[in-house]
Order: C-alpha cells, then structure tokens, then sequence
C-alpha cells in the first residue's frame, strides 16, 4: 500500500490488505482475472490492488446462487428479516472504518462517508419492519362462494450494479429489499471503488455463515463491462436494478427487455431549484450550497440548474458567491473540510468542458495538485445552451433568471433528465401549483429543502431520461417480487365472472 500504508491501518478492521480478491463465489472468495489498482482521488496514488471476476467466475457464482435461492425463498419473510437486521448489527460495529473507506476510495468528506454507511443500516432497519408487511389485498369477487386475493413471492435473483458516487449505499436501497422479498442478490460494484465492495461483502458474508445459511445467497464480483453485460443478458436474473449514465442505462434496459426481464434504472439527474420572490432567502442559500457543492457535486440529486427570479436574482447571487469562497476544499478526510477531489481524472476534464459557455461569477478552476481538486463553479448561462440539458458530474452550478411560475416550471421540466426538483416560497398556492399535475415532472419534488439528502422512507427515483426505477421506501418493494392474483371456489357450482353462462 505504499508509503501511505500507516494511514490505512484501519483496513484490518474490515478485513482489507494489500492485495485483495474481487468476487465473493459460492460462499468462498475466489478471482482468476486481471489484477487492478483502487486509487485515491486526492492524490491518485494507489490505494490497493484487487484481482477481479472472470466470466467463468461469474458463471459459478450463479449457478450457486441459483441454488440458494431455493432455500433462501421458503424461509419466512420475518426470519429473513432477522437476517438483515444481522447485517445492519456487523454494518453498524463498522461505521466508522467503513466510512472512512467511503471517504478515501470514492472522495467524498468524511461525514459524508459515514452518513453513506448510515443509510445503509437504515435501510437494514426499515427492511427489518417490511418483512412482516409484504401483504396483498384482498379483492370482492362477484361471483358467490368465491375468495379472490393477492400474493406475492420471490422472484429468485436480483442483480444489482452499483456507481461509483454511492458505492455502498445503493446497494443498501437494493439488496436490503431484496432479500426480504425472498431472493437472493447479484452485486456487481464500480470499478473505481472494489474495496467498498469487498469491505460490504465480507460483512453480509459472515452473517450468512454465522447463520448456517448458504453463502451464495450473496454473491458479489469486483469487475468491468463484461460482467455486467453478463448480469444484463442472464435469464436466471428475473430483475436488474442499475444505477449509472442513461446511455449505459439503455442498453441495460435494451438488453433486459430482449429477454422479457425487469429493469430498474437510477439514471442521471439534471435537477433545478427555483427561488421565488418570496422565498426565505437565508433558507435558500443555504440549501443550494449543500445542492450543488455536496459530494463535489457528484450526486444524482446535485442541483445543476438554479432559476432566480429577477427581483431577488442579484441578493441571491450575492450571498451564493460570498459563501462559496469560503467553502474549504481539501482531503476529504480532514476535519473542515467541505469539497472533496472529484473521483476521477476524466471527471475533472469533463468539468472544464461544463463551465464553457457562460459567464463565470465564481470558481472555475482546476487546483494544482496531485489529486483532482476544482474550484465549485457558478456560471450565469442561457437556459437554451447545449452544456445546460446535459448531467456534469462536478461542482457546476448554472443559474438563470425568470419572470413567472409558469416560465420556471417550464425551464425546470425542459431538460430530458427527470430526478429531482425544489421550489423555494411561502405561498402555500404556489406549491401546491408546483407539486400538482401541471407542476414539476421529477419523481421527486420539494419545497424549501436542497434537491438532494432524500430520506429512505419514501421511493426514490425519476422520469424521463431518469428511467422510472423506485428504491428504497414506500411501496418500492413490489419491484422485487411477483404478484400472483388468487380467485379460491370454496362452492358446489361454478358461476362465471361477467354472467356468461356457458352450457
């Protein structure tokens, strides 16, 4: 691990090394791929090396985990339940190691990091509680003598391919869900980001063996494109939840329908705050510094679009740049810090093609470093500019002016992305406007709060060119199950639905 290595002594906490194996097969930790280097972001010096999947690795792992599931879906759903909650236990023990691990490998602040771990034994808990509601309705029959209801069952395998700005917790929205429904779960990681997804591996892992229960029922692989291609195509996987770009995210989906599969895509996001001119506006600055600046602006949830309206467009600038020339940039593990590197060199290249355009009013710059600083950016832009209805990773904020709700609602829904969206005002006609059938077209819409920090009660997820996938909380669980509808004739005859009378 280099001259560094004193710095990760807390590696041995969650059972990492020098030199690790990418992919969890059949309950053993086995890889007979090429090895890779993890790096960090803040200096892009090697952290540690990791042997990664093959597609012959991976064919064994699933048809281990194909068996399992035949196990793991007639346990009873409470009982899987107390399995997670295991897992939350072992996640929780190692929060702070696993945080710090968020931190280094993927570049996001500290607190950050463990909030990212934190969701993820949230989620623990709220599948805990679901696995004793899993309910379906009971419907009237028309016809005497008869019982119609729902019931849902496993679908078997979920397979689950991760990003790299939320390595863990994503997985958490997923496979926390998943395996209460009954089935057994597929984990393909990013890339850029193995040892999270070995860190997380062994934990789930030794609760599984602790339990005497299959180790297959997890099953996780450290790879490139070809494993994911292979979760995409493999028929044994009745659902695929992928988190990443929309190009990508289409050919996952194109893939998956060819084979009457079922896709649950978290695709980019290009999400907007409006400022009315009533709004509170200490309220809203604060919240749009944490929007646009949080995670380096690498969050699906980033705010990338800010509409002013022109009464209050220059205070608001005004008070934004004063803030953002006091944001701390930095290693993302020192205390203060509040930007962090971006995660990759392509990152920071991309960054110098987004603030192209525009005026800039703050930032705009790349620092000299070893690791991939910038400076978080705002940049006055017409809305009608190309580099505006596009997803840029990284600390860019492009604001704009308006005159009405309604031009603001349309700029806000002008984009293909559709995640998140938030309005800032007091009058009680304007956001109900707002989150009404005329108002914003994101699947998450909000008044007075940042567009990101989503909480895991409710589903989470966007339209468009977001792909339409819901995770974590409300009803989201019903994508990872099968839903059969039961008519019981308890009676001697045999009336049929609609009256037909037939002989």
């Amino acid at each position: 691990m280099g001259s560094e290595s004193k710095s990760f002594d807390f590696f041995k906490e969650i059972g990492l090394a020098s030199s690790n194996i990418g992919s969890y097969v059949n309950g053993q930790w086995k890889a007979s791929g090429s090895t890779v280097t993890s790096v960090n972001p803040s200096n892009n010096q090697t952290i540690a090396e990791v042997t990664e999947a093959t597609l012959q690795d991976y064919e064994e792992g699933l048809q281990a985990c194909s068996e399992a599931a035949k196990t793991w879906m007639t346990i009873p759903a409470p009982k899987r339940g107390e399995i997670v909650r295991q897992i939350g236990e072992a996640l929780r023990a190692k929060l702070d190691p696993l945080g710090r691990l968020v931190s280094l490998e993927m570049g996001k602040i500290l607190a950050e990091g463990i909030g990212e771990v934190q969701e993820i034994i949230d989620m623990c808990d709220y599948a805990v509680g679901l696995s004793r509601q899993l309910n379906g309705s009971i419907i009237p029959s028309e016809r005497p003598d008869h019982m119609m209801f729902e019931v849902w069952n496993p679908l078997g395998i979920v397979g689950v391919i991760t990003a790299f700005n939320f390595p863990c917790a994503v997985l958490g929205w997923n496979a926390c869900i998943a395996l209460v429904c009954g089935n057994c779960v597929v984990w393909k990681g990013a890339p850029t980001t193995p040892l999270i997804t070995i860190a997380v591996t062994k934990l789930v892992a030794e609760v599984l063996e602790k339990n005497n229960l299959p180790g297959a029922i997890f099953t996780s692989f450290c790879g490139g494109a070809d494993i994911g291609q292979a979760i995409a195509k493999d028929t044994r996987i009745p659902l695929v939840s992928f988190t990443g770009s929309t190009k990508v995210g289409l050919m996952v989906q194109q893939t998956v329908n060819e084979r009457f599969g079922k896709c649950l895509l978290e695709l980019s996001g290009n999400n907007a705050i409006i400022v009315m001119d009533d709004a509170d506006i200490k309220l809203a600055v604060r919240s749009i510094l944490f929007a646009a600046v949080g995670t380096a602006g690498q969050r699906c949830t980033t705010c990338r679009r800010l509409f002013l309206h022109e009464s209050i467009y220059t205070n608001v600038l005004d008070q934004l740049v004063g803030l953002y020339k006091q944001v701390k940039i930095g290693n993302p593990l020192e205390k203060g810090t509040l930007v962090g590197p971006l995660h990759t060199r392509t990152s920071v290249e991309n960054f110098q093609k987004g603030i192209s355009g525009g005026k800039i009013l703050t930032g705009g710059s790349v620092l000299e470093s070893e690791g991939n600083f910038v400076q978080p950016t705002i940049v006055e832009i017409s809305p009608d500019a190309p580099v505006v209805k596009e997803e840029l990773f990284g600390p860019v904020l492009y604001v704009m002016k308006f005159q009405t709700l309604e031009e603001a609602i349309a700029l806000n829904n002008s984009v293909p992305q559709g995640l998140s969206s938030s309005i800032f005002t007091q009058r009680p006609g304007t956001i109900f406007k707002w989150i009404g059938p005329r108002g914003s077209d994101c699947g998450i819409v909000n008044a007075n709060i940042p567009t990101n920090g989503a909480e895991i009660g409710g589903a989470f997820g966007g339209e468009k060119a977001t792909g339409g996938g819901r995770e974590a909380g409300s009803d989201s669980w019903k994508q990872y199950m099968r839903r059969s509808t039961c008519t019981i004739n308890y009676g001697s005859e045999l009336p049929l639905a609609q009256g037909i009378n037939f002989g």
